[in-house]
């Protein structure tokens, strides 16, 4: 019988950080590693962690941040906040010699958006404030086998779910790629231990990769992320088809298509919200 893994709280902070690398891991994806003194006491400890990074207002130039204060986050009375939601990548904590580090691992997919527009043009010493993580979720308790899929934009997610679940538990992954150089995101040991299958950007692909993976016991778990649209119908088939309970899936929404900076905690099916 799963368990959904232990929540933990963080004390929530905005921090200001300085870009102190860049790395172009793939042909879609930059690694943009910030440091500082106000990482002091970042935690992040789940899959599914997120922060919240802020970009300036492309019509203004202007950054707009809210402020953490005892009666919790204000937000600015003037000036537009524009921040999107991003999975903290790898946090090296700071050690006799070195600071602490966060990586955040950036699509690039034009100048349209403010993230990926400023991850293009971002160098040394440039500014990213970083709101968050609010809580970790650690990994679900009591599954032997994990059915993982996602399109590009979930690539960090789906490397620290690999990275979290133990060893000895079974994986199998499916994601959707709109470039194939970008199956160059992941570490080879990473494709080797999630048995990866790379799927094209073909409407459906990666509902029928899941529809075919074969029976689901109470012993399995199943995350999906990407595009919300096409989440739809795998939500539908693992809640309604099967009628797998909460604990065995999750099925979250990182973006929709024509929605700008969509809530990614909105549900993915406003027809048949979870209970």
């Amino acid at each position: 019988m799963i368990e959904q893994g232990t929540t933990v709280h963080h004390d929530f902070a905005i921090r200001s950080l300085t870009v102190t690398n860049r790395q172009e891991i793939s042909p879609g994806f930059v690694r943009i590693t910030v440091s500082g003194p106000e990482l002091a006491g970042f935690v992040s400890t789940g899959a599914t962690d997120h922060s919240k990074l802020f970009f300036a207002d492309p019509a203004t130039g202007t950054l707009t941040v809210p402020t953490v204060t005892p009666e919790g986050i204000k937000r600015p009375e003037h000036g537009t906040v524009i921040s999107r939601d991003y999975t903290p990548r790898v946090f090296r904590d700071a050690t006799e010699g070195s600071d602490a580090e966060l990586d955040f691992d950036f699509l690039l997919h034009g100048e349209a958006g403010p993230a990926s527009a400023w991850a293009a043009a971002a160098t040394l010493g440039s500014t990213l404030v970083v709101g968050g993580p609010r809580g970790s979720r650690e990994v679900p308790k009591g599954a032997t086998r994990f059915i993982l899929a996602a399109d590009e934009t979930a690539l960090p997610a789906l490397a620290r779910w690999i990275e979290s679940i133990p060893e000895g538990v079974d994986i199998i992954s499916f994601v959707q790629l709109s470039n194939d150089f970008d199956a160059a995101y992941l570490e080879p040991a990473h494709v080797h231990r999630a048995k990866v299958i790379w799927l094209s950007k073909e409407v459906g692909s990666l509902e029928r990769a899941i529809r075919n993976v074969g029976p689901m016991g109470d012993d399995t778990f199943v995350w999906a992320a990407g595009e919300a649209t096409s989440l739809v119908p795998i939500r539908r088939y693992l809640r309604n088809e099967l009628g797998l309970p909460k604990n065995q899936y999750k099925v979250d929404g990182y973006w929709k298509q024509g929605e700008p900076g969509r809530d990614h905690h909105l549900p993915i099916d406003p027809t048949d919200p979870e209970d």
